[in-house]
């Protein structure tokens, strides 16, 4: 059984015969080529190379999975739960932390960015349905505005815990 390749550019575990880095689509032959020094590589072990599409569109599936669940299905399933204006939102944004942090923990290299894009554009459609179908506990349009931005900011939070906690403490260097 041949040994994993560990990308230096991400720091992902390939398999050995892998043309392609799974994670950052960096070439096999280009793996050994870039050397770093052990405090090279711990400096760039939590930074992001690149953007990956499709773990936006994973991102961009769990966030509007969940929030469509929570926010428009919960108060359909359970009739006390009425989830609009400023409860609508403190929810969304804790929906929005869980899933930047889910997503973060599945995916494979480092995905900071992906989550977030993710949940701006689900956020978007949020902020305006909520805003659109309050009743009782109405707010100002610009706080809705700050509460989705207040979203997607914790969905950043979420999604570097998510990562913290995928590839685990750093490893000590040796001075």
């Amino acid at each position: 059984m041949a040994a994993n390749v560990i990308c230096p550019s991400c720091g992902f575990k390939n398999a050995s015969g892998a043309k392609r880095c799974v994670s950052c689509g960096a070439k096999t032959s280009q793996l050994g080529a870039v050397e770093r020094s052990a405090q090279e590589k711990l400096e760039r072990r939590y930074q992001q190379e690149g953007f990956s599409i499709v773990w936006f569109f994973i991102a961009m599936g769990v966030q509007s999975i969940l929030t469509a669940a929570v926010i428009l299905g919960l108060p359909q399933v359970v009739a006390a739960i009425d989830l609009e204006g400023y409860h609508g939102m403190m929810c969304a944004i804790g929906i929005w932390f869980l899933g930047a942090l889910l997503v973060a923990l599945i995916s494979p290299g480092r995905t900071f960015s992906e989550p977030s894009i993710a949940t701006l554009c689900v956020a978007i459609p949020t902020v305006i349905w909520l805003e659109r179908t309050e009743t009782v506990f109405t707010l100002p349009g610009f706080l809705y505005v700050v509460m989705g931005a207040l979203g997607v900011l914790f969905s950043l939070i979420g999604s570097y815990f998510g990562e913290r906690i995928q590839l685990g403490p750093p490893p000590k260097v040796e001075a």
